[in-house]
């Protein structure tokens, strides 16, 4: 129990009693049952996820017989109704307030730097029905509008209606409203106007099926795809572990969480609805400084986040890159290398040590922005061709031409000479040990494998959760280890373990091992 008392106190110091008293200050107790104390049912709710007690019911089944939680509560037994209740009202809002002044303070507690940061990500099945998706029908938007265009061309009603994309569904009611008028003294009987009132159905048909299209776009939003009906925040993924068949043949309901983790302890968690890493560095990184009001001097991440953009804010921010890029493993193992090497602004080094130079090429358009063609000669005589050329369909030219990103090739080269120098595979070891082992503590160690909300906001507070009780179990292992007098990885004012002093039977087992080295070693005199 003396564990508790010291989880209280880190509550205590943090700021988040406080906190609470701050948002029911203005409470007036009616009457009735006396009200559940908040700063112990937060300290529950913490540690319940912490030992395994996510769902309500188990939490309320945890402060019935669990000797600790009946010590955290002073033996009241919460509902799962007061507890779901406080969890709404309180934790979703202050999620991000709540995680980092507990982490702040356990930071402290256990003498912690945030010095050097490691990020990685990993995806979590959503709670939805796998069945249930819908794709995002931006294609059909696009054939429907091209079909109204011509209809409406056809009776001279293009006035104000855009020559390309998609029309909105305001401006074909617009249009209906207009066709009426037109068609209203027209005779139905007429087999010769039969054309005129299928158009006319037509448009009315498709202004349903465009609110519908308009309905999903908005549901989806600009950066992905597709969403769930039984949750509409949740992103068609494909994920490592696939129950239903092969890995990664099918996708699920799921969103994509980063964690930033500092010695062991989770600093920074951001939950998105990204199905790849790339765009989820910098407001992991931004959420970082907002919790603590600085930036980490480095930073280790795998080649999931190599790009210009991200290598930029590392550059303006100060922050050590040590990011693999997106050839690192290709490259370093000698299977797929670069087929060149910046050597300064004006000059590129291929695989056989040729010198490139920048040329302009009128016939040939760049592919990538602020991107600058090279070209390399004697190609034909270069033992490297078959690899550089195999994707050209002119393979005996005597040349190849390199679209090169002068800014993005300088990130990589310096991100290169850090992961190359002593502290980089130093960093580079550590964060297998670090980020993907915490990740897989929450797995399996928790364990927690899917989301069992719904929705981005409460999902994120599940993860945030999961977090935290991931960093009360660090503490605890801290607290074991300083009553033990053990070294622990994360403080720099404990002792090493000390030695005990060996028993006889071990200290006659190690001359006896001694003496019979001794004895194999020297020759035989019998020869």
């Amino acid at each position: 129990m003396e564990k508790i008392d010291k989880l209280f106190n880190i509550f205590k110091k943090s700021g988040v009693f406080d906190l609470i008293d701050d948002v029911y200050s203005k409470e007036y107790h009616k009457g009735g049952r006396p009200l559940i104390d908040r700063h112990k049912l937060i300290v529950l709710i913490a540690y319940a996820y912490a030992f395994r007690h996510t769902s309500l019911r188990d939490m309320e089944t945890f402060c019935k017989f669990d000797l600790r939680a009946i010590n955290i509560m002073d033996g009241a037994i919460p509902s799962h109704t007061s507890i779901g209740k406080f969890y709404n009202e309180f934790i979703v809002p202050n999620r991000d307030s709540l995680f980092s002044k507990i982490t702040d303070a356990i930071r402290d507690e256990c003498n912690i730097d945030f010095n050097t940061a490691f990020l990685d990500g990993s995806k979590f099945e959503a709670d939805a029905n796998k069945y249930k998706f819908v794709w995002k029908p931006t294609k059909y938007h696009q054939k429907l509008s091209d079909k109204i265009r011509i209809i409406l061309s056809k009776y001279e009603l293009s006035r104000n209606v855009p020559e390309t994309g998609i029309i909105p569904a305001a401006t074909i009611a617009d249009k209906i409203t207009k066709f009426n008028n037109l068609i209203s003294n027209i005779d139905i009987s007429d087999k010769s106007n039969k054309e005129i009132f299928k158009d006319y159905e037509f448009l009315k048909s498709a202004l349903i099926k465009s609110l519908e299209y308009e309905e999903k776009e908005k549901i989806c939003g600009p950066d992905r795809n597709s969403y769930y009906k039984t949750d509409h925040d949740a992103t068609a993924m494909c994920l490592k572990r696939d129950y239903y068949s092969g890995l990664g043949t099918n996708t699920h309901a799921a969103y994509n969480t980063q964690i930033i983790v500092c010695k062991g302890l989770i600093a920074t968690y951001y939950v998105s609805q990204s199905r790849s890493d790339l765009k989820d560095l910098i407001p992991a990184l931004d959420k970082f400084y907002e919790s603590y009001s600085i930036y980490p001097k480095y930073l280790c991440a795998d080649s999931g986040y190599g790009s210009l953009n991200n290598y930029r804010y590392l550059h303006d921010h100060n922050i050590g890159n040590y990011v693999k890029y997106f050839s690192w493993e290709g490259n370093i193992s000698g299977r797929n290398p670069s087929q060149y090497v910046l050597i300064n602004e004006t000059a590129i080094r291929c695989l056989n040590g040729n010198i490139g130079h920048i040329v302009k090429l009128d016939n040939r358009h760049p592919k990538k922005s602020n991107s600058t063609f090279f070209r390399i000669d004697g190609c034909n005589s270069c033992d490297f061709k078959d690899y550089c050329k195999r994707w050209m369909n002119k393979k005996e030219e005597n040349f190849k031409i390199f679209e090169v990103v002068i800014e993005l090739q300088k990130y990589i080269n310096q991100s290169e000479e850090n992961l190359l120098s002593p502290k980089g595979i130093e960093l580079r070891v550590n964060r297998s040990i670090q980020v993907e082992g915490t990740f897989g503590m929450i797995k399996q160690d928790m364990p927690f494998d899917r989301f069992t909300r719904t929705s981005l906001d409460k999902v994120s507070t599940e993860f945030m959760m999961v977090c935290l009780g991931l960093n009360i179990r660090k503490l605890f292992k801290f607290y074991d280890a300083k009553s033990k007098n053990k070294f622990w990885i994360a403080p720099n004012d404990l002792q090493p373990e000390t030695k005990k002093k060996p028993s006889a039977k071990r200290l006659s087992n190690k001359v006896n091992r001694k003496k019979l080295k001794k004895e194999a070693d020297e020759p035989n005199p019998k020869g």
